[in-house]
């Protein structure tokens, strides 16, 4: 059986989705026959779209963007879709969704939106996860897998890796990180202001209405 991880984060490098993809690997069992590839263009190479069409498991991670999934990957989605048409066999998509909200059901929307995808290209859905706390998932890079803020996370990603070496499907899961909501509201806060400091802004600028 081969399975492909798809990264669908904008950023080259250092992104949550690739932290998220990274500790799945961690899940999975050695024999498993492992295909990594980054989408973070509209339209990704043929021969990146061939490898994800000959595979019998496709896992997606990819960000939030507007309660939706990113242009990008859209467009790339599509392109993938023509692909696969040509190629008829069974192939169980799964997808792990990440936002800057605590809330993991924010990505609900983004998630039934790939189901349909995979209704209508004609690919078995397995399901979703939906993982609240984005903002902290790169900075816990170096903390192992299923521990600390992101024992949650773990859990759903160790069921995701048993499952998906199945093929079996169930229902979505929603997490968020094991840490406090005004917490991470204030770390987030915190974060805005420097960055508007080191775009050499004031602070109270955030608040500032420009039209």
């Amino acid at each position: 059986m081969k399975i492909t991880l798809i990264n669908g984060s904008p950023k080259r490098r250092d992104s949550a989705s690739g932290v998220i993809l990274s500790q799945l690997k961690g899940y999975m069992k050695s024999d498993a026959s492992l295909c990594e590839l980054h989408f973070f263009t509209p339209h990704p190479q043929p021969e990146q779209l061939q490898e994800a069409a000959d595979s019998d498991v496709l896992i997606f991670a990819f960000p939030l963007y507007v309660d939706g999934i990113p242009s990008h990957m859209v467009s790339a989605l599509l392109d993938l879709e023509t692909v696969i048409r040509e190629k008829k066999k069974k192939r169980t998509v799964y997808a792990i969704l990440n936002c800057g909200f605590y809330e993991g059901c924010q990505n609900a929307v983004a998630i039934k939106m790939m189901e349909n995808w995979c209704c209508r290209s004609g690919l078995e859905w397995g399901y979703g996860i939906g993982a609240g706390g984005g903002g902290m998932v790169s900075a816990l890079a170096n903390v192992p897998a299923g521990r600390g803020p992101g024992a949650s996370l773990g859990k759903a990603l160790c069921r995701l890796a048993e499952d998906s070496a199945a093929q079996r499907a169930g229902e979505t899961v929603f997490v968020q990180m094991d840490f406090p909501r005004f917490a991470y509201k204030a770390a987030a806060e915190f974060g805005w202001r420097q960055a508007v400091k080191k775009n050499g802004m004031k602070t109270k600028e955030i608040l500032k209405q420009w039209w």
